[in-house]
């Protein structure tokens, strides 16, 4: 077996280790809250010890963003790479509505969205996920070939097209999970579009 080869397998078997870990946590927090569930609880429900538990998560509240990172990663990557022939929102726009089954599988389903909307210490963290995912986004829609963004609009429009990302969220939950987020998506940029 090669070291690539090698390397491979690990990642993937770390990728299933982490989803098989999300999985229990959102499980027991939803039976126990999560306030009453400990990292212990999380880690011996899937055989490991605690210790084992943080080589995979920093903290209990990342087991349910645990892609996020990766996630902005690549989205980053994508709009830096893609010229686009438009504004930078028409960018924006269409490289987080193809982006958008990641994203919505990213944030797991309409349990964990309402378990992380109705519980302070993961709204707090999935806020403070969203402000490092702006970041890199606004940095890289200012890198994009031929862009001549400064800092202050590039953070504007990223912070827009936040917005618009977290208002189709919200109305797919109050849905019950029956609206299409990307017509929602859609409809946000449009209203969002600016004028200039």
């Amino acid at each position: 077996m090669t070291r690539a080869e090698t390397m491979g397998l690990r990642e993937r078997t770390r990728r299933a280790v982490r989803a098989e870990l999300a999985e229990l946590a959102l499980g027991l927090f939803i039976e126990r809250g999560y306030e009453g569930t400990t990292v212990e609880d999380i880690a011996a429900a899937a055989g490991l010890s605690k210790r084992s538990f943080f080589r995979y998560f920093p903290t209990k509240e990342d087991v349910l963003f645990g892609d996020v990172d990766e996630l902005a990663g690549r989205i980053a990557d994508d709009l830096r790479s893609r010229p686009c022939d438009g504004t930078a929102w028409e960018c924006l726009h269409a490289v987080l509505r193809e982006w958008e089954p990641r994203i919505h599988a990213a944030q797991r389903d309409l349990t964990g969205m309402r378990l992380i909307e109705t519980t302070p210490a993961l709204r707090a963290r999935l806020h403070q996920k969203r402000d490092e995912l702006r970041d890199r986004i606004s940095a890289a829609l200012r890198e994009r070939p031929g862009a001549s963004l400064d800092t202050f609009t590039a953070d504007l429009l990223t912070a827009a097209a936040g917005a618009a990302l977290d208002v189709a969220a919200r109305e797919w939950l109050r849905s019950d999970g029956t609206a299409d987020r990307a017509a929602l998506i859609d409809q946000a940029f449009t209203l969002l579009a600016p004028r200039l």
